[in-house]
């Protein structure tokens, strides 16, 4: 711990420029400098810590966040290895037969993540969403002999407790978007949420890891192109678009499947030897 007695008006090399301004008196140095050695000594980037700090003296005003997160970051540089995958000795299976869907998948995956896809035919089991996707997952291992990702993805309407759930597929099919609305008719709770779950094994025997992503929304009549599963009749929270009227790029980054996906990417930053 280090603390140094310092004048307001005199700049330190702990600090960036923004802390040395006009208005941060001594007392607050004092803390803003003990607070910027840690970060240097101990790889802790805290810049809240320091901007709580900075903005508890009453006339500590001219104050730049960016440059003190440019500091605190320079200090310690991110470990590439969590910023970029690994490369991979062959590709992940994506087992799906729709394109549309693996298409959706590799736009938000990237490059960095090669998929090829495979259509099985994997049984309907019943139980919990977390423990089915894991048993799909060791199935469709052992059918492609290799790494990996499967996909159950629920549509869950909260006036039915969940319903359809994850046999949205087969609602959808036999009742088509109209008679989804219709589901909710009788109810003045419209509020669902979408929910995608990834599970993926590196093989066959080795324990899938499943990654959960959620999207809180609505359910609406019909809008938009009409070609892509339920997405014309779920608007997400915070947008008046439906999932089908939102931009692709948009849609990918709030989308229950985005986020399921993030979470992928992350464990393969965080665990390399999990790649195959």
């Amino acid at each position: 711990f280090f603390l140094a007695r310092v004048s307001a008006a005199t700049p330190s090399p702990l600090l960036p420029s923004c802390c040395c301004s006009r208005g941060v008196t001594a007392h607050h140095r004092y803390l803003i400098i003990a607070r910027a050695s840690i970060l240097r000594g101990s790889g802790i980037r805290l810049p809240l810590l320091l901007a709580l700090t900075l903005q508890s003296a009453p006339t500590a005003r001219a104050f730049s966040i960016p440059s003190l997160r440019s500091f605190c970051m320079s200090t310690n540089p991110p470990d590439p290895k969590r910023t970029k995958l690994e490369p991979m000795s062959k590709p992940i299976t994506f087992v799906t037969g729709n394109a549309k869907k693996l298409a959706e998948v590799r736009a938000i995956v990237g490059e960095e993540l090669p998929m090829v896809s495979m259509k099985i035919d994997l049984p309907e089991l019943q139980g919990e969403p977390e423990d089915v996707s894991r048993e799909k997952c060791r199935l469709a291992a052992k059918e492609s002999g290799g790494p990996v990702l499967v996909e159950d993805t629920s549509l869950c309407f909260n006036a039915l407790n969940g319903l359809p759930g994850v046999y949205i597929k087969w609602f959808l099919e036999g009742i088509g978007h109209e008679g989804l609305n219709n589901m909710l008719m009788a109810y003045g709770d419209k509020s669902a949420y979408a929910q995608c779950i990834f599970a993926y094994a590196k093989g066959p025997g080795e324990e899938p890891v499943v990654f959960v992503g959620r999207t809180e929304g609505k359910i609406v009549p019909a809008r938009g192109p009409l070609d892509f599963g339920w997405d014309p009749v779920f608007q997400p929270d915070g947008h008046d678009k439906t999932y089908a009227e939102l931009d692709k790029e948009i849609k990918n980054s709030i989308s229950h499947r985005g986020r399921s996906l993030e979470k992928v990417k992350a464990y393969f930053k965080e665990n390399p030897s999990a790649l195959p």
